[in-house]
């Protein structure tokens, strides 16, 4: 299938799916806010303040990018949640909160900080976890108008709140993760002799686009060696006769990412390119075989590296050998907590979404980087994606 047709034929037989997993509800949210309050009270915080991105849209559905003026969710123990804004915001989020909460608001010459110290001394709060998205000059421009409130990171919390996912969230990551697969295994067939990697990233945007996603998030396309490096050179590859092939990329679909990797090979692979992609197909599977409840997720990169090690590679990140961690979690963004890496003792636990991509670099030749992502059963884990069942055969 690789290399047998055209962009435009490819295109043209994508099918727009329609939207098989609901939007996140309101109850939902809800509950998010729930649990972050008991999480709270876990860590002795009595205020919790989370800055614009993906976690205010996580826990309020108001999806707006951090710049310099602050917009925040104020959540105080036994209080609805406040939203700060920018009087001039006060139309646009209306129409954007999707969870019950009191709004106040600043003008341009006030001062939002003094705003939110106002409201903490109203409340008598003493403690308030930040979020640590929130940019250190607005958590410093906090601490400076509320100095007799101690702060600390709000991690435990979000993290605490954003690593389990709930059904209706795995349904979307399932359903953008599919989509990508599609698209991946589309872009394998416009592969021809000369082609520019920035020619096939082009189709990639397109391709999500056609399907049904909210987009392309991000598309690394590397040719020959180039691929030996993890995130590629900068340069616009030109695809040679027996050269490795890696495409890593994703969609955005009801604020939730998908992340693909396939490596193959166009052309007839030499015997190193078919022997090292064996390998990465024996780790990621001993990866997913360690995934269960109650397992560190150290646990997980130490099963890549010991394939790796049984074949020779390594130790530890030296090359030939795996150069980085072994996988990151992922939701609303791209690499999220939990992170598959040594020394990380977190326990794995039902609804934790990862990736499992042990990439095997080869200096100076090539790079093999098989890429799905699982999530934590209550007895084990499940793929979203299955992964590639063999080098002739990339796409199942």
């Amino acid at each position: 299938m690789i290399g047998t047709s055209d962009a435009t034929t490819q295109l043209a037989a994508i099918t727009a799916r329609s939207r098989q997993a609901l939007p996140i509800g309101r109850a939902e949210r809800l509950d998010r806010i729930e649990r972050a309050r008991q999480l709270m009270a876990g860590q002795g915080a009595d205020a919790l303040i989370v800055g614009a991105g993906a976690s205010l849209a996580y826990f309020t559905g108001i999806r707006w990018s951090m710049i310099e003026r602050i917009v925040a969710m104020v959540l105080i123990r036994d209080r609805p949640p406040v939203i700060i804004c920018p009087a001039f915001e006060e139309g646009s989020l209306s129409a954007e909160i999707a969870v019950p909460a009191e709004a106040r608001f600043w003008q341009e010459e006030d001062s939002p900080y003094a705003l939110v110290a106002g409201l903490l001394a109203e409340a008598g709060v003493r403690t308030m976890a930040v979020d640590p998205a929130l940019p250190f000059g607005m958590a410093d421009a906090i601490q400076q108008a509320a100095p007799g409130v101690r702060i600390s990171s709000a991690a435990p919390v979000i993290d605490g709140c954003r690593m389990l996912k709930s059904r209706a969230e795995l349904a979307i990551i399932r359903e953008a993760m599919s989509m990508t697969l599609e698209v991946q295994e589309r872009a394998s067939r416009i592969l021809r002799l000369g082609i520019r990697a920035s020619e096939v990233r082009r189709f990639v945007e397109s391709a999500h686009r056609a399907i049904g996603s909210d987009g392309t998030t991000f598309c690394i396309v590397q040719f020959g060696a180039s691929t030996a490096f993890p995130h590629g050179l900068p340069q616009d590859d030109v695809l040679a006769e027996g050269d490795v092939v890696l495409v890593d990329t994703g969609c955005l679909l009801e604020g939730y990412n998908s992340d693909l990797t396939r490596s193959y090979v166009f052309g007839a692979p030499d015997p190193l390119q078919r022997q090292v992609w064996d390998i990465e197909r024996e780790a990621q599977l001993a990866v997913f075989q360690a995934a269960r409840p109650g397992a560190p997720c150290s646990a997980l990169d130490d099963a890549a590296r010991t394939v790796l090690q049984a074949h020779g590679m390594g130790p530890d990140y030296r090359l030939p050998g795996l150069p980085h961690r072994t996988g990151h979690g992922v939701g609303m963004t791209i690499h999220e907590a939990p992170y598959l890496v040594r020394g990380n003792a977190m326990p794995l636990a039902p609804g934790m979404c990862m990736s499992n991509e042990p990439m095997i670099v080869i200096p100076g030749r090539f790079g093999i980087r098989l890429e799905d992502h699982f999530h934590i059963t209550e007895t084990g884990a499940a793929w979203f994606t299955e992964p590639s069942p063999s080098l002739d055969r990339p796409f199942a």
